[in-house]
């Protein structure tokens, strides 16, 4: 069980890590960001905007990556990851009448955010439960 245990952030991160670098190609431009998100980008500042949040996801995205390697940021970006997740899927929420892509979004951050929790748990468990 122990074992299990010490892969659930590995496994939190590996997954999270590739479903937060998905929207990196929306960088590449509008006709991407049409595809990722069934919306058509006409305006350079909504593409500016969702461009730049493609390569925020990006960079979270690494750092998940990294921090299977480095358990010393674990913590910290497994924190950095569920805020991003489970944040998106409340201003969804909040705002409604999204489309079937938007659907998808939320289901990806919906997992993302179960593992990322259960992946927390289990590094806060090994840094700081029973000793």
């Amino acid at each position: 069980m122990t074992k299990l245990l010490e892969y659930g952030s590995t496994v939190a991160l590996l997954v999270s890590g590739i479903i937060h670098l998905i929207p990196v190609y929306g960088v590449s431009g509008p006709a991407a960001l049409t595809q990722l998100y069934g919306i058509e980008v006409v305006d350079s500042n909504v593409a500016i905007l969702l461009q730049h949040r493609a390569l925020l996801f990006g960079i979270l995205g690494l750092l998940m990556l990294l921090a299977i390697a480095l358990p010393s940021i674990r913590i910290t970006v497994l924190v950095a990851g569920l805020l991003s997740a489970a944040s998106f899927i409340v201003v969804a929420m909040w705002v409604g009448g999204y489309n079937d892509a938007i659907s998808r979004v939320i289901r990806a951050d919906a997992l993302a955010s179960a593992l990322l929790a259960a992946g927390l748990l289990t590094e806060w468990h090994f840094a700081y439960g029973t000793r």
